[in-house]
Order: structure tokens, then C-alpha cells, then sequence
């Protein structure tokens, strides 16, 4: 296994060859860069901040994950994510999930509720007496439904993605963060400039989050990418920490007005606040794709907040991507195709 110090002396830019070139550890790229070492490629997974971070959309305790999803594809997907989930956990020795079940509140006939409805059957229906004998602290609204997910938990963020990079560098891979990506030059063989050093490779697999953008217009690509706190208030992720504090949230009181409506036991006031990047797209589908141009630089960006749950999932896809396979899952709901006018006005 390749250390930071086996590199080079800490005077000297880093220059090496791999296999497999993956920039942002996150969830995402963590377990695309594991997938790739677990296949026995020579895999570099480049972070821009020193690790454990708060800056992108992978940190804090806990995510949600559920088998039912309104999207079809996400819903075939949910099984084989659980799968791979359960597979790191006996890997690492440690729980990474905790399954609790999933009550999905919203008014009748919603379409995004008959679609979570038909991704888990009608037996999964939950009128008002069942709601109150199963879940006391829970008021159902007249014209509401509730669904029951036996399948729904908690993820444990920090954890998983601690767990992942663990597993990546057991498989061999080399992890290199507090290395900003300064310039990425095409070609056969990709080379990638950092803030401390060169790298080579074959392949490329961009998983920046909310700087995928600015890491790809160079490469002649503008996705149609908004960075925002969930669906809250666009933001650009340089400037994030420069909000003053106290500045009134409406997020936070949406979400308080809901619990006082819904959970009229619970204080509705958050006790603690984190700020979580989303990088949203139009759509609200996932980007999982080649580059137009140069089809060895593979995008897996735009997860728009209901990524996390699928990563082990998308890293595999990416993995296959990446390597010239058939994926595993089809691909195209998440084509960048469906963006055609930004394509035409970027190339």
C-alpha cells in the first residue's frame, strides 16, 4: 500500500501513474475509487481538503435510506445499494446502518406519493388508526396518507464514508487530500496538475461535488449544475462560511412549522444546525456519464440530495463507466444528453 511519504519527500511535487484517477473523496468518489481497487486497478483518489471535512455534502451523523422511491430506476437500485451497504459493514467490521422502518407522509394523489406508493405496494398503506396505534407522537391531516417502509433507517455518514476510504486503501489504493486540482490536461493518457504534484492515467472519474462545475467548463462542458442547501438558497461553495450568523434560515423554519403541524410532542426548533451542500440539477436526476469529447473522463455529479443512499450503487456504475463495461444498472435516465442545448452551447 502507497503512503503519502512513500511518494516523495515532502519538498519534492508528488509524480506518479495509475490506473484509475478519481478527484473529490466524498461518498461518491470514495466508493468509485473503491470499487476500482477492489478490480485491482492502481486507483488515486484526490481530495482538495485535509480529511475529515464539513465542506461538501458527505459529513454529519446521519442520511436517510429507503427502499421506496417515486423514480422507477432509483427503485431498482435500492436492492443491490442495500446489498453493497451490508457487504462494507462486514468488511469493516462495523455497523454502518441502522434500520428503524420509514413512515412517508403527503397529501392524496400527490404524484410524487403514488409513485412511492407504487414502488411499495398498497399493503403498505397506513390509514389514521393504524398510523396512531404504530405511531402515537404522529397527527395525520385530513386528505393525508401515510406509507410504511420496513426497509427505512439511518445511515451513519461520518462512519461510512470513514469506512469506505479504510476499505480503499486496504484494497491498495492511494488517498492523497489537501490536493487542489489546478489543471487537467486530455489526452490518452490524462494528466492531472495539483497543488503538489502530477499524476497520470488512463482513465478519469470526476465526483467534485458542488466544484464539478468549475473543474469541467476548462474541458469545454457547462452543466446545467446549482449548488444550494438542499432546496434552500443557491450558494457558491468558496462562499458558504461567509453567511453572518443568526441570519434567519427559511429552511429551518419550514421544517420547524412541519414538526409543530406533524409532531406537536417534539420542540420544533432545531437544536443544532449543520449546512450540507446539495448540487442540484434541473431534473433532480443524477448525471452519470462520459465526457462528450474525451471519453475517458467520466462525471458522476448532480445527486441533488438523495444521493448518499445510492453511493455504493454509483460507485460501481462509475467503476463500470469507467473501465469500458456494460453497466450493471442502465445509465441512461442519468445521460447528459438530456441537457442538449448546453452541450451544443459548450462545444
Amino acid at each position: 500500500m502507497r503512503t503519502r511519504t512513500d511518494m516523495a519527500a515532502p519538498s519534492q511535487p508528488h509524480q506518479a501513474t495509475y490506473d484509475a484517477i478519481v478527484i473529490g473523496a466524498g461518498i461518491q468518489g470514495s466508493f468509485t475509487a473503491y470499487h476500482l481497487a477492489q478490480r485491482h486497478r492502481d486507483t488515486l483518489l484526490l481530495e482538495q481538503f485535509i480529511l475529515p471535512h464539513s465542506r461538501g455534502s458527505s459529513h454529519g451523523q446521519s442520511r436517510i435510506t429507503r427502499s421506496t422511491y417515486s423514480r422507477v430506476p432509483y427503485a431498482r437500485m435500492m436492492p443491490d445499494s442495500f446489498r453493497l451497504w451490508k457487504r462494507l459493514e462486514d468488511e469493516a467490521g462495523t455497523s454502518l446502518y441502522r434500520r428503524t422502518g420509514l413512515v412517508v407522509l403527503g397529501p392524496a394523489g400527490d404524484p410524487e406519493l403514488e409513485g412511492c406508493r407504487r414502488s411499495l405496494g398498497d399493503n403498505h398503506v397506513l390509514d389514521a388508526t393504524e398510523l396512531a396505534q404504530h405511531f402515537p407522537g404522529l397527527r395525520l391531516h385530513a386528505g393525508e396518507v401515510a406509507l410504511w417502509d420496513s426497509t427505512g433507517g439511518v445511515l451513519f455518514a461520518a462512519r461510512a464514508l470513514r469506512a469506505v476510504q479504510d476499505a480503499f486503501r486496504r484494497h491498495g489504493g492511494t488517498l492523497q487530500d489537501g490536493e487542489q486540482v489546478l489543471h487537467i490536461e486530455p489526452g490518452a493518457m490524462l494528466t492531472i496538475t495539483t497543488t503538489a504534484g502530477v499524476y497520470r492515467a488512463p482513465r478519469l472519474i470526476i465526483t467534485a461535488g458542488a466544484w464539478t462545475g468549475a473543474l469541467l467548463a476548462p474541458l469545454g462542458l457547462r452543466l446545467p449544475l446549482q449548488v444550494c442547501y438542499h432546496h434552500g438558497s443557491p450558494t457558491d461553495p468558496d462562499e458558504r462560511d461567509r453567511v453572518p450568523p443568526g441570519t434567519p434560515s427559511p429552511d429551518v423554519t419550514l421544517l420547524s412549522s412541519f414538526i409543530s403541524s406533524h409532531l406537536p410532542g417534539l420542540e420544533p426548533w432545531p437544536a443544532v444546525v449543520e449546512t450540507c451542500l446539495y448540487t442540484n440539477t434541473p431534473d433532480g436526476d443524477f448525471i452519470l456519464d462520459r465526457h462528450p469529447k474525451y471519453s475517458n473522463i467520466i462525471i458522476g455529479a448532480g445527486f441533488s440530495g438523495h444521493g448518499f443512499k445510492l453511493a455504493p450503487v454509483v460507485g460501481k456504475l462509475l467503476c463500470e463507466l469507467s473501465l469500458g463495461e456494460e453497466p450493471s444498472h442502465s445509465t441512461a435516465p442519468f445521460a447528459i444528453t438530456r441537457f442538449p442545448g448546453v452541450l451544443r452551447a459548450a462545444l
